[in-house]
């Protein structure tokens, strides 16, 4: 009988993860380097999803290029259109008044909202939560709700426009907003009664994912990617754009920079907004202009639609009306870049113009991108079951990545 020793050699595998996985948040693919279950590389292969969005941009008018912006991250809609209308606004020399300001940090802060909503639930589902899902989606169909009844549509709103929004608040919308976010916060402590406090969810949380403070700066981290680690940085308090240095509010920071301080900045950012809306909804009153009457001096076709009313009474108006979605608006020759605090990140514009009625080019910094490149450094070491947790907690959306 044989009873010598067998000197086993183990041996790395690869494996696709992706991409037509359900924890994947879209078209992922990643090649995993496997010893057993423990990851030692991770490679991600992006492009699946891509339409040339930046290059289709170069061949529309300024304002027919603005519904793209609703379609790259579809999670948060409204702080995409709203970077490249502050692009085109700064350019131009448009005006916004103060009621228009208002009404885009009420539904940016709603964005917000909306964002991290899907962000927390997916997540959990990912790591093995239902219930949460459930009950976040109920809220977020409420949300999505007040985006239908000012713009039309549950997702692509194209509300946000150079100059001010596409229409003013309908009647009763404040009203419901104020009892949504009465609730809203007794729904938060629910969510945190479920995940903050339970053994499972902390276990397979925290000191996972954990990125340093240099490495987050390394690779140009931001939002809560960078705010997890120690960083406070918010575009919000940092430029104040719009008019958010009239509102007060916390921007949440921690230290650790790993999942599960992801999850607890998301919860709380969620609470500073439902704070930042209720400041605005205190500010409306029913009078003001939703556009600047004054919107340019360097501009001398017009730039805003004529009313609905005007339109069936005047020839003049209705030619205004077709040859400003026809042939849009001329823009000097100048370059800009300006950023906005998106949900996920530092979402940014970089727009050249020409002279002529369309972008010469539009360059689009996503904050998902950089936080993608760096799940290789994440995940090392980490099982399988660990990869799942840290792509749900960089809440990746592949339209802004792949665009």
């Amino acid at each position: 009988m044989y009873t010598g020793r067998i000197n086993k050699q183990w041996k790395s595998f690869t494996l696709n993860f992706g991409p037509q996985h359900p924890a994947a948040h879209g078209v992922l693919r990643l090649v995993l380097e496997l010893e057993g279950e423990l990851i030692k590389k991770a490679d991600p292969h992006i492009g699946l999803l891509h339409r040339g969005t930046e290059k289709l941009m170069e061949y529309k008018p300024f304002l027919q290029s603005l519904p793209y912006f609703d379609r790259l991250d579809y999670v948060s809609m409204m702080s995409q259109e709203h970077a490249y209308v502050l692009a085109l606004e700064k350019l131009s020399g448009i005006k916004v008044n103060m009621k228009a300001s208002y009404i885009r940090v009420l539904f940016l802060e709603i964005t917000r909202l909306l964002n991290h909503i899907l962000a927390i639930t997916t997540h959990a589902l990912d790591v093995g939560a239902m219930t949460p899902f459930l009950w976040g989606f109920e809220e977020r169909e409420k949300l999505l709700e007040f985006y239908e009844r000012v713009s039309g549509a549950r997702m692509h709103s194209n509300y946000i426009r150079p100059g001010g929004v596409y229409c003013d608040l309908p009647s009763g919308l404040i009203n419901d907003i104020l009892q949504f976010i009465d609730r809203f916060f007794i729904k938060l402590e629910e969510f945190e009664e479920l995940l903050t406090y339970s053994r499972i969810w902390r276990e397979r949380l925290i000191d996972i994912g954990i990125i340093s403070k240099k490495n987050a700066l390394n690779f140009s981290f931001s939002g809560v990617m960078l705010r997890s680690t120690g960083i406070n940085w918010d575009l919000r308090k940092i430029i104040r754009y719009e008019n958010y240095s009239n509102f007060i509010f916390k921007v949440p920071i921690s230290k650790n920079g790993d999942c599960y301080d992801r999850f607890l900045l998301r919860i709380e950012e969620m609470r500073q907004s439902l704070i930042i809306i209720r400041q605005c909804l205190n500010w409306f009153n029913t009078t003001g202009y939703i556009y600047s009457k004054n919107t340019s001096k360097f501009l001398d076709s017009k730039i805003q639609p004529p009313t609905k009313w005007s339109i069936k009474s005047s020839m003049e108006a209705l030619i205004s009306h077709f040859k400003l979605y026809s042939e849009g608006f001329v823009i000097d020759e100048n370059e800009i870049y300006v950023s906005v605090e998106s949900p996920k990140g530092e979402f940014g514009v970089y727009l050249v113009t020409d002279g002529t009625n369309k972008p010469y080019r539009c360059k689009i910094k996503s904050p998902g991108f950089f936080h993608l490149q760096s799940l290789d450094k994440m995940v090392k070491n980490h099982l399988i079951a660990d990869l799942v947790t840290i792509i749900g907690t960089q809440d990746i959306v592949f339209g802004e990545i792949d665009r």
